[in-house]
């Protein structure tokens, strides 16, 4: 589920979309009461938003170590001339 997940924005849906998967995988269903926090301990999982931060950290760190002359690195460095366009 977390592939690709370094460029992603952290948002509330992924946490949803998370659980909504887990008991999907357990055959857990809401009526069932197993409240989400619980269902994490049991199962040793971190809430996805957390997850999704350090993955990010892990990607910003491998960019932050490439050599100056990089397409990569130059992309992350460049600024645009001019003014933001009103959308």
């Amino acid at each position: 589920m977390l592939h690709g997940s370094e460029t992603w924005p952290v948002r509330k849906e992924n946490e949803v979309a998370a659980l909504r998967m887990v008991r999907w995988m357990r055959g857990i269903k809401l009526q069932d009461s197993v409240p989400s926090k619980g269902l994490r301990e049991r199962l040793g999982l971190d809430v996805i938003t957390l997850v999704l931060q350090q993955n990010m950290l892990r990607w910003y760190g491998h960019m932050q170590r490439k050599e100056a002359n990089d397409w990569v690195k130059k992309y992350m460095e460049y600024e645009v001339d001019g003014r933001p366009t009103k959308t």
